[in-house]
């Protein structure tokens, strides 16, 4: 068989060289067979082509890589190579084609080459407690078999949403002796009664009584890992909001978010008879009306 020697086309020594070399190595030739030097030369036309089929190969680590796995093992030391057109008819040339056909889908292997198993993916639910504090979790998946297969899964500390955990080994079994695959748990943080996540700021609700909303007052807000005091200040409305800097969840680099508390007024349902006395004379004497002030 005969094999098309790129870096010889580049007048290179040596397959070791970088990707670099293998540029301005390019450029020279291409500058040297150039067709508008060489006006009527078809042998300097048909050598572009193969300059340039050579730089399209080598100029890819990739491809190169692959390239020089081929030649080392099936021309270098049993088959020749050529660099010139006039054998052009009678190349096979094996690289280009494995590339064509795995281009189209095509993927030649060797039958008894190791063969990695493939990933698994699969997702868990836990709460933002679980993975604000991290966990020791059990997992249950159906395998490909069809069997039930139970797994505990270390959830580290401040994961972050939709983060995947790598199980190494854990996926479908590899053939002729190669490697398993993984397996793939995408993290899901779902919100609680309590605490909602927002990217990495948690956002909570924070009950006040009507006096405490109108006369202002002091009060504890209750974050993801402990308490804070808060001034509630003077007249403050149901839906306005109040930022609690660093009590929120945690980023990729371990800053924390800020805790949002969510205003919400709430009137008494059943009221003894001194604050229904009470709530009476307000009304007596009050002169506002929130319906009056949303008009005006």
């Amino acid at each position: 068989m005969v094999f098309k020697n790129y870096y010889k086309m580049l007048d290179l020594e040596t397959s070791h060289v970088s990707i670099e070399e293998i540029k301005i190595a390019y450029r020279q030739a291409a500058k040297k067979y150039h067709p508008d030097l060489n006006v009527g030369d078809q042998l300097a036309e048909e050598r572009i082509k193969d300059i340039n089929e050579a730089y399209k190969t080598l100029s890819v680590p990739a491809s190169k890589k692959k390239y020089d796995r081929i030649w080392n093992s099936h021309f270098r030391k049993s088959q020749r190579a050529f660099s010139g057109k006039g054998e052009k008819d009678s190349i096979v040339n094996m690289f280009l084609g494995n590339i064509e056909q795995e281009k189209k889908g095509v993927k030649i292997t060797n039958k008894n080459a190791a063969i990695k198993g493939e990933n698994i993916e699969t997702q868990i639910n836990i709460s933002i407690q679980e993975a604000f504090y991290g966990m020791e979790k059990i997992i249950s998946f159906r395998t490909a078999e069809g069997k039930i297969r139970k797994l505990t899964v270390t959830i580290p500390q401040g994961i972050q949403n939709g983060e995947k955990i790598r199980l190494i080994g854990q996926g479908k079994v590899g053939k002729n002796g190669g490697k398993n695959g993984d397996l793939l748990i995408k993290i899901k943080i779902e919100d609680s009664k309590s605490f909602k996540l927002k990217g990495c700021d948690i956002y909570t609700d924070l009950l006040l009584t009507p006096w405490e909303a109108a006369l202002g007052a002091r009060t504890s807000v209750t974050s993801i890992d402990d308490e804070t005091q808060i001034y509630i200040p003077q007249g403050i409305q149901s839906g306005e909001r109040i930022k609690i800097p660093g009590k929120g969840y945690q980023y990729e680099n371990g800053i924390r978010g800020d805790l949002i508390a969510e205003i919400k007024v709430v009137v008494p349902k059943h009221l003894t008879e001194q604050e229904k006395m009470m709530f009476e004379k307000l009304n007596e004497i009050s002169n506002f009306n929130p319906r009056r002030e949303e008009i005006l």
